[in-house]
């Protein structure tokens, strides 16, 4: 199965694992054979951890309870997983703050993404149809 090469106090051992379970093991020193009894046996919990970067979501549900003046350009974002239903805009459309770009499904509810920036639309990243996570880049917003 394993083999090692180990040097305890200057003496080298060659040491080979024949057969492991759970309670012994069947090892190889230096050519001769021993059954070693296993007394205590750490387990290792293998945890997966998952890392997720917070979003903040760039749309706006009221645009009359903005706090600023809207933004010129940028992106627009998906504040939740869902599916694309419709796109009000297309490249080149000049959009205003509070102005209404597609309807996102999430959990069978339409919901109206509005845009809470200013500015003419350099890109589309989606089309209707389309499965995206919360964060992912729907729109790009120039100024």
């Amino acid at each position: 199965m394993k083999k090692f090469k180990l040097k305890i106090n200057e003496n080298s051992y060659d040491i080979e694992i024949k057969k492991a379970g759970d309670a012994q093991m069947d090892i190889e020193v230096n050519g001769n054979p021993y059954n070693v009894e296993i007394t205590h046996a750490e387990k290792v919990v293998k945890t997966p951890v998952l890392v997720i970067n917070p979003t903040v979501p760039s749309t706006d549900y009221h645009p009359s309870t903005a706090k600023t003046n809207a933004p010129k350009g940028g992106i627009i974002y998906s504040p939740l997983p869902g599916n694309i239903v419709e796109i009000f805009v297309k490249e080149g459309d000049y959009i205003t703050h509070g102005q209404k770009l597609l309807v996102l499904e999430a959990m069978k509810m339409e919901n109206n993404i509005d845009s809470d920036k200013e500015g003419k639309v350099t890109a589309i990243k989606i089309q209707p149809g389309d499965a995206v996570m919360e964060g992912d880049a729907l729109i790009v917003i120039g100024e």
